[in-house]
Formats: C-alpha cells, sequence, structure tokens
C-alpha cells in the first residue's frame, strides 16, 4: 500500500502544475477516491488540497526568485487568474508577496515532496472485528459543526448540552442493536477533513424503528464495519484511536473505508478524563 501511495505522489509531483486528478491518483494507488484522499490525510497530517497548494507554491517561490519568469506568467503557470490573487496565495505560505521576494531575495518557506516510509513503533497490536449489519437508521438530534482534530468541540459540546434529558430518554429507548445505547456518529463531512471543515454530527442510536416526527433520521445502507476499541483519557483516546486506524490499520490490512458515517460508543468517567469507547468504520475489502 506505501509503496502505491508513493507511485501516486510521483504521479502527482508529473504533474503539480496542472488540475489534480484524484481518481488517477487513486487508481494508481489502487483504491477508491474516497479511501485515498482519507488515507493521505491521516498519514501526511494535511488534506490532499493542502499539500498540493503548498508543494505548487514552493515550486512557485523558486520561478519567482530566479526572475527568469514575469510574476503574471508564474501565476497564471500555478493556476491563478491574476497577479492579486497570487500574491495573496504567495504571502499565505511564504509570509511576503511575490515583488518584495523578488526584489529583496527573502527568506521562503518550503514544502518538501512527500513520500511515505514503514516506521516500526514497538509491538503493540490492535484489536478489530469485521461485522456485518443490515441497513439500518439513525436516530436523534443532528447540528453541522466544524470539525476538531484535538481535544474537546465547543460546538459539540454546546449542541449536546442543549439536548434536554426528556428528549436524550426517549431517543436512547429507540436502541435495539449494536452499536447500543447513546453514539456519536460524524456524516457527510465536506472537502478534505481539513481543521474547521464542515460536518453533520449525531447524537443518537442506531435502530431498526422508525423514527418520531420531531427527531431527525438517517437510513443507513447495509455493509461492512471495522469495529475498534480502547481506553484512556478523554477525548484524546478517541481521536487518537482514529489516527492509528488510518495510519497504521489500513495500510496493513486488505480493506478501504467507505462512504458512510463514523460512528463511536463513548463512556466517560465521573470526573471526565478518562474513556471506554468503540469506534465503528464502514469498510469494504479490497
Amino acid at each position: 500500500m506505501l509503496e502505491r501511495l508513493n507511485q501516486a505522489l510521483d504521479h502527482l509531483e508529473r504533474h503539480l502544475d496542472q488540475p489534480v486528478d484524484v481518481a488517477e491518483l487513486a487508481r494508481i494507488a489502487c483504491t477508491s477516491e474516497h479511501h485515498f484522499r482519507r488515507l493521505f490525510s491521516a498519514l501526511a497530517g494535511m488534506p490532499l488540497s493542502e499539500y498540493v497548494r503548498r508543494r505548487r507554491l514552493t515550486v512557485a517561490g523558486a520561478e519567482v526568485l530566479a526572475g527568469e519568469l514575469s510574476l503574471l506568467d508564474v501565476a497564471v503557470r500555478w493556476g491563478y487568474g491574476s497577479n492579486e490573487a497570487f500574491a495573496r496565495a504567495f504571502r499565505a505560505v511564504h509570509g511576503v508577496g511575490p515583488g518584495e521576494a523578488r526584489r529583496t531575495g527573502a527568506v521562503l518557506r518550503s514544502q518538501p515532496r512527500m513520500s511515505f516510509r514503514l516506521v516500526v513503533e514497538g509491538s503493540s497490536s490492535m484489536e478489530y472485528r469485521i461485522v456485518e449489519k443490515d441497513a439500518f437508521r439513525l436516530v436523534g438530534r443532528k447540528a453541522r459543526v466544524p470539525l476538531v482534530h484535538e481535544g474537546m468541540n465547543p460546538a459539540i459540546v454546546a449542541f449536546v448540552k442543549g439536548i434536554d434529558r426528556e428528549t436524550v430518554g426517549r431517543i436512547e429507548a429507540l436502541s435495539d442493536q449494536e452499536p447500543r445505547g447513546i453514539v456519536n456518529v460524524s456524516d457527510d463531512l465536506a472537502g478534505d477533513r481539513a481543521e474547521g471543515t464542515e460536518l453533520d454530527y449525531w447524537h443518537g442510536v442506531v435502530t431498526g424503528a422508525d423514527a418520531p416526527e420531531d427527531l431527525d433520521s438517517l437510513p443507513v445502507a447495509a455493509g461492512s464495519w471495522a469495529v475498534f476499541q480502547t481506553s484512556g483519557a478523554f477525548p484524546q483516546a478517541v481521536q487518537y484511536l482514529w489516527r492509528d486506524v488510518f495510519t497504521q490499520w489500513f495500510p496493513s490490512n486488505p480493506y478501504e473505508s467507505r462512504p458512510g458515517p463514523e460512528i463511536s460508543q463513548v463512556r466517560v468517567s465521573a470526573d471526565g478524563t478518562q474513556a471506554d469507547a468503540e469506534l465503528w468504520i464502514p469498510v469494504r475489502r479490497v
């Protein structure tokens, strides 16, 4: 898997001044576009779109300093329709505008070419199980919130606190299958999982029952789910489990992620510092 990912990155580098063809990158990596984006983001620590932007502006920076092309020619080559748009993007990465950089020989920032390699980290294993589930519904309350990679998500905390106990009790009573009880669900994530990207957050249950009219409902198709468990500091243990699934488990197993909601069930200690968690990721065998 890592070798195929590196082949995809080599292809990207050879066509860096052209529109990104994610379908072709995924084909080279022998995976779906959905999984390619997810895996790249987890391994690289940034979305594919952000990496491409940084690499383009790194090469553009070298061309600005070389002085062989006009600033407009450099801008157009790297996909910017005007000097103004190029200058804004250039300054966001390098801290100075292209004109200033050319005049003063300013120090610029570089995004190195990325490649992935296997690093052996200890001898611990990841325990998982594959569950085949029939179609079901998510029923509960949902809200559109920004993605937060580490630490508590203030928008989610405020949303959950705003659900009254009577409603939570009615939702929980609808639970009739695994994972049982109240679950936390992320779905319909826009873009490449960058910090601040919006997603649908659900506070609800997995059920075969119809939803009451005053509750939100999402039909989920039948399919396979990879289920993982962890215990540790809250909320870091849950966030690190998701990271480890994509950086360690997927590259080592014949599965890829498929579109669908990611479900977690978290039991937090009385003092709010520790948690036991179970993570359900929709997968398919490859």
